[in-house]
């Protein structure tokens, strides 16, 4: 999610657009929450029908769409989500595989383009239906990798907002402030301290992660900021009321999740991915 425009010191966001990004978030938050808690095909269905939103807009991005590329890759995403939540991983990747030189013959002169959104809307498909497959920490890992993402856009957005100061990065989102980043930041360790008050998980490693988490959603955040200033485009839709599209509100989890996956991935396995970034 990106940063809103840096103000001065004292001032307050644009009333009209907070009171639509807590709305929003007051409706999308619980659902997610609650699929997340429900697991199975519910949680798989969601990732699944979010994930082909997100390549759908990012052809519109950077100017790929077509009805023949949506359509090719939303069936082989659907498909790829079918198979890995039913236990069939190897055929998801084996079918991903085959889509993305599909995505790239179609695309043709975009192919580049395409071929790179098709692998960041798989990656997020399979990334989150394998963290919260596992069957001991599932839950607990989906959770705090929402919450340490939640915890960096809300910290961020008050941070920059209130403080303001230098920017993070002007040529490519010059709405991001260093405040902003580094509120967001410590946003984040505070969920880790909470799962550790709570007894899920141990302090110092949770912080690390935590702290991990939060750098690579900023970093997801201000690659999609490049992708659209690379294109002209301001916001990847208008899906959301005061966040614009998928990719608006969550370049910051696609890379959290993928992280989050490949750091349990490392620690335990495929299959207990989540228990890899909780215990440890």
């Amino acid at each position: 999610m990106s940063e809103p425009d840096a103000a001065p010191a004292g001032s307050q966001p644009a009333p009209s657009n907070l009171v639509l990004r807590v709305l929003a978030a007051l409706v999308l938050a619980p659902l997610a929450i609650a699929l997340a808690y429900a697991g199975g095909w519910l949680w798989a269905l969601l990732v699944t029908l979010v994930s082909i939103g997100l390549f759908a807009e990012w052809l519109t991005v950077v100017g790929a769409s077509s009805v023949a590329l949506t359509g090719a890759g939303t069936i082989v995403i659907a498909t790829m989500g079918f198979c890995v939540t039913f236990g069939a991983l190897k055929t998801a990747v084996i079918i991903g595989c085959i889509g993305g030189v599909m995505v790239m013959l179609i695309a043709r002169g975009k192919f580049v383009w395409a071929a790179t959104g098709f692998a960041y809307a798989s990656a997020a498909l399979l990334a989150s239906i394998l963290v919260r497959k596992d069957l001991v920490n599932g839950f607990s890992a989906l959770m705090f990798v929402l919450l340490v993402v939640w915890a960096t856009d809300i910290g961020g957005y008050f941070a920059g907002r209130s403080i303001g100061g230098p920017k993070l990065w002007p040529r490519v989102s010059p709405k991001k402030t260093w405040a902003g980043a580094l509120g967001g930041f410590a946003a984040s360790l505070a969920i880790a301290a909470g799962f550790a008050a709570g007894g899920i998980g141990k302090a110092v490693p949770l912080l690390l992660v935590s702290a991990v988490l939060s750098v690579v959603s900023q970093l997801g955040d201000l690659f999609e900021s490049a992708v659209k200033r690379r294109f002209g485009v301001k916001d990847s839709s208008h899906l959301i009321p005061g966040h614009g599209g998928l990719m608006d509100r969550l370049d910051g989890f696609v890379a959290a999740i993928l992280a989050a996956w490949i750091i349990g991935f490392v620690r335990h396995g495929v299959h207990s991915a989540g228990s890899g970034l909780m215990v440890w």
